[in-house]
């Protein structure tokens, strides 16, 4: 048995956008730990000898904690071999990789990291929206909407002060307080953009802006990307002068 650790990430939600490189681990892979993935096709390329065990979190919903992740890691690949843990998005962004790296890394497991398609950058652009462009946003900022403590990242309240594209993860349950930040730091006339299920074809789009926030969560339940900044007026979908409430795009 030669344990192992690949660390692959799924991308935004469209299974053809993994990379080949992700696609060969799971080729070869001994087992698959795999998170609440968009794409569940992308467990076809599984063996057939090789188990596939879910162990994603949605928000209020683990299956596991992330000790008991870490622990499933390294037990299966002494008993197992070759672990390929998928991971929706981009394993470092947000995604705890680096936890589950230093878990299996502790006991002496090779390890490697497969990058993937962030949804932070991805799902915008599927949109039309590119969160930088010459002339109207020099930088982005990616934030996760809630903390380890389960709260309001104090990061956002200083983007909101910025010129940059602001790119919120996680954060559609902190909807209000978002908003209200924005509102302080002037951007009320900001456009923005929500896109739940980005890349699957459940994908929703909603524009508006600031001021037009809803004050609850919007219907639903798969992630959503909120995107705050001037570039989100370059969307084809986007209309400044139907921003008089939060739309909805079919």
């Amino acid at each position: 048995m030669n344990p192992k650790l690949s660390l692959v990430g799924a991308g935004p939600g469209d299974a053809e956008l993994i990379t080949v490189k992700g696609i060969r681990a799971l080729q070869l892979a001994d087992i698959v730990l795999y998170d609440a993935l968009s794409a569940a096709t992308l467990l076809d390329y599984v063996p057939e000898h090789a188990p596939t065990l879910y162990v994603g979190k949605r928000a209020g919903r683990h299956s596991y904690t992330q000790e008991q992740i870490n622990d499933l890691i390294v037990d299966s690949a002494f008993r197992y071999g070759h672990v390929v843990r998928l991971k929706g998005g981009d394993p470092f962004v947000f995604g705890r990789g680096n936890e589950e790296l230093a878990a299996a890394r502790a006991f002496g497991i090779p390890c490697d990291v497969i990058p993937g398609v962030s949804s932070c950058i991805s799902v915008p652009a599927l949109q039309g929206i590119p969160v930088t462009t010459r002339g109207i946003s020099d930088s982005f900022w990616v934030l996760t909407g809630t903390t380890k403590n389960h709260e309001l990242s104090p990061d956002i309240a200083l983007a909101a002060r910025s010129e940059a594209t602001v790119i919120i993860l996680m954060g559609l349950r902190k909807i209000r307080e978002i908003k209200t930040l924005f509102q302080e730091a002037e951007k009320g006339r900001t456009p923005v953009a929500i896109i739940r299920d980005g890349s699957t074809a459940r994908e929703k789009l909603y524009t508006g802006i600031v001021d037009t926030l809803p004050d609850e969560p919007l219907p639903g339940s798969g992630p959503g990307v909120i995107i705050i900044g001037e570039v989100v007026a370059l969307s084809p979908h986007f209309a400044i002068e139907k921003a008089s409430a939060f739309l909805h795009t079919p």
